[in-house]
Formats: C-alpha cells, sequence, structure tokens
C-alpha cells in the first residue's frame, strides 16, 4: 500500500471514529466551558502552591468531581482515578485490561478531552487483592511529582486502597492534602451554560412527574409507578437518578423509600408521594418531590401541605450571596419551631449539581456561603402521626431579593 493511499485511509479512520463517538455521546458540555473550568481550577491550584489533583470515583451520583474535570461519569462501581497536573493535561485511570495504556495526542479528542493518556486495570471494589492496582498505576503516571504538593478532592470517595498505596511507594515523601474546598468554591458556582443544562433537567422532571400523575392508577405497585417516572427520564437523555416513593391509605404517613421497599399495591383512595432525583441534560441533577391522591385529600394534608410550602418559602428567601448556611439554618428551625412543627435535623436544603447533594449544605456545619448562580434544592419535610408533608423544588440563587423556581410543575396535592 501506497504511502498517500496509507495517510488517506487514516485520516478516514480518524474521522470515522470521531464522528462515530460524537454521535454517541449524550449531551456533551463545551470544550470551552471545560477550558474555563481547568483554568479557574489552575489559578487556584497556583495561589496555594498545588503541584497536581488527585480525585477518585466509583458511581455518578457522588462522582462529580471526575465528570467536572472530565466530562465523563464513573459508573457501575468502577473506579475512575484522574491526575490533574497544573501544567500538564490528565492522565484517567479506569476499567480496562491489563497494561492498558491509551495516549491521546489530538487535545480535541471528543471522548478524553483535556487528558493525556487512559491506563486500565480489571480491578474490582469485590476482589481484595486488587484493591492496590489503581495505586500502582497511579505511582507510574505521578512518577514526576515524588517531592510535590498533591491536593485530594473528596477524601469519603477516594478509596483507603489508593491513598496507602501511594504513601508507602515511591510517593510516600510528597505532601498530601484535601484540596476539596477550593475546587467546590468554583464548582459550586454556575457558569451560565451549566445553569442552562439545569433549566433543561428541571423541565425534564417537570414532564417525568406530569406523566406519573396521568398514568398512576389502583392496582399498580409503588415500583411500577416510580418506573414510569425513569422512563421518561431515559427518553429525555437521563443517565442515572433514584426514585423515591410510597403509597399509603389516607391517615397514615407515606414515608418514600427505595426499590427493595417499593412493593405495594396502590388502592383507590390512597396517598403517593414520589421523588423524582435524576441526572439530565449535561448530567446535572436536579430533584422534584410531590404528592397525589387518588380520590379526596384530608383538610390536614391540604393545612400541612400549605405550612410546607411557607416553610420553603422561608428558606428560600433567605438563599441571598453572603449569607451563612449556619444561620439559614438555625432561622429555619426557629420558624418551624414558633409554628409548632418539628425542626430539621437532618438536611433540607442543599446544592445540586454534578452531585445529587452537593455542597453548599444549609445547616450548621457548612463554611460555605450562598452565591449567585449557586442551584440548591429546598425540601422542607416532616412526619405527624397522619400525614408526611413535604414539596421539593430547586432554586437559582440571584443578587435579587427572591431565588428563582427553577421547576414550573404546580405547588399543591394532586387529587386524581
Amino acid at each position: 500500500m501506497g504511502t498517500i493511499r496509507k495517510l488517506r485511509l487514516q485520516q478516514h479512520n480518524e474521522l470515522f471514529t470521531m464522528n462515530t463517538q460524537t454521535e454517541k455521546i449524550n449531551a456533551p458540555i463545551s470544550s470551552a466551558e471545560l477550558e474555563r473550568r481547568w483554568a479557574a481550577v489552575r489559578v487556584a491550584m497556583r495561589e496555594r502552591g498545588i503541584d497536581v489533583l488527585l480525585m477518585q470515583a466509583n458511581n455518578d451520583f457522588m462522582g462529580g468531581y471526575v465528570k467536572y474535570f472530565t466530562d465523563v461519569p464513573a459508573t457501575n462501581g468502577y473506579c475512575v482515578t484522574v491526575i490533574f497536573p497544573v501544567d500538564d493535561r490528565m492522565t484517567v485511570i479506569g476499567q480496562g485490561p491489563f497494561n492498558m495504556v491509551r495516549e491521546f495526542e489530538n487535545e480535541d479528542d471528543i471522548l478524553r478531552r483535556g487528558v493525556a493518556r487512559f491506563m486500565g486495570t480489571p480491578s474490582y471494589a469485590s476482589a481484595h487483592f486488587t484493591a492496590h492496582y489503581d495505586g500502582q498505576l497511579a505511582e507510574k503516571a505521578m512518577a514526576k511529582y515524588a517531592h510535590a504538593n498533591i491536593g485530594l478532592l473528596g477524601l469519603a470517595a477516594i478509596s483507603y486502597a489508593l491513598i496507602d498505596t501511594l504513601k508507602k511507594g515511591p510517593l510516600a515523601n510528597a505532601s498530601f492534602s484535601d484540596a476539596s474546598d477550593m475546587v467546590d468554591h468554583i464548582k459550586c458556582i454556575k457558569s451560565e451554560e451549566e445553569i442552562s443544562f439545569m433549566r433543561q433537567v428541571a423541565k425534564m422532571q417537570d414532564s417525568a412527574m406530569t406523566a406519573v400523575f396521568d398514568q398512576i392508577r389502583p392496582g399498580m405497585t409503588d415500583l411500577q409507578v416510580a418506573a414510569i417516572a425513569e422512563q421518561v427520564g431515559h427518553s429525555h437523555g437521563s443517565e442515572q437518578g433514584l426514585f423515591l416513593c410510597a403509597s399509603s391509605p389516607i391517615g397514615v404517613p407515606p414515608v418514600f423509600a427505595n426499590r427493595h421497599q417499593q412493593n405495594r399495591v396502590i388502592k383507590e383512595g390512597d396517598q403517593f408521594t414520589l421523588l423524582i432525583e435524576n441526572s439530565g441534560a449535561g448530567g446535572f441533577y436536579a430533584e422534584l418531590g410531590r404528592t397525589c391522591v387518588l380520590g379526596k385529600a384530608s383538610n390536614e394534608m391540604k393545612e400541612e401541605y400549605e405550612f410546607v410550602l411557607k416553610a420553603q418559602k422561608f428558606t428560600t428567601s433567605l438563599l441571598r450571596p453572603g449569607a451563612d448556611c449556619a444561620d439559614i439554618w438555625q432561622a429555619y428551625n426557629q420558624y418551624m419551631h414558633e409554628n409548632g412543627r418539628p425542626e430539621e435535623k437532618r438536611l433540607h436544603c442543599h446544592g445540586q449539581g454534578y452531585d445529587m447533594v452537593e455542597r453548599p449544605l444549609v445547616r450548621m456545619d457548612e463554611s460555605m456561603k450562598i452565591a449567585k448562580n449557586m442551584v440548591l434544592s429546598a425540601h422542607p419535610t416532616y412526619t405527624t402521626e397522619r400525614t408526611y408533608s413535604w414539596s421539593c423544588d430547586d432554586f437559582l440563587v440571584s443578587d435579587v431579593d427572591a431565588s428563582e423556581r427553577l421547576h414550573a410543575f404546580p405547588q399543591k396535592i394532586f387529587e386524581l
């Protein structure tokens, strides 16, 4: 085969591969947006003297750092490790055959943008003897950082095995520190492109809740009803999510639960409560929660729901740039106490984005302050002897008096 023919064949194969990847990828973030993120993080790294960031995730519920830097989610419980240097392209380590190394000369590779190499290893959390495999590859990829300052992202998500391997090997003399807070302050403030995607996610969830309330019937199980919402999400490009629900007779609180507890058969006159918390366009999460009745709601249900809306409005009125999360938490609990309702003991308002639960957490242990262009979910929730009262929507923080509700789904108990 002649040189010219070989060159043309190579160009054809590269073009075919690129077009095929483009067709397969679901709602990719723009390269300009990725570059904005990388640039902002590298400025912060230089200010703090951090040479390289190390992150790891094994799911796309709370694996936001990996998705944020690479636009490729971690899934299936398989570890994805990302090495992000201050002055070079990334290395990604993930599921693959032994000794797999793929070099990317083209920085614009549609799937691996900003990545210099992908290293594969067949490691599994269920096979203890593979625990050090990812760390051994990370050692090779980080060889030049033997005496560097290494910033760790998401300590609760990084495996003990990875850090243990690194600290016992050639990187034993490197300095390790938690850099999560540094990146969180960048990641939690959404760009215009990110906000646009999150609006699409909220609209998708509105459609899913509409479909559920249109199709729910006596004789269906809770799981079958939740599957309607999941299918609508999939039809709009949703990749992952939770669909917590429960049904019960009027007068019995329907405290929602996951699929393992969704086998109850719904009866005429029952109430049904559903939380749709799935990712959509761009891989961003939002959440929408409502209650319906296959008949008539009790006056007590309606009264408690009206109070829930007031409690949500009270919280969102405090979501202003510069507000302290601990102060909002304290004010909310004071409001609940003064109105004879249970105080929050867990989490009634939090950020969302690439993580299903993202900072800031609106409660007493959060140091991050509210900022413009954060997206937060507000879901005041409490249980009485006869009611499960709640409402859930996402809000965009602005620099005006009120945050903007991203969901358009009506705020009421639906009587079907």
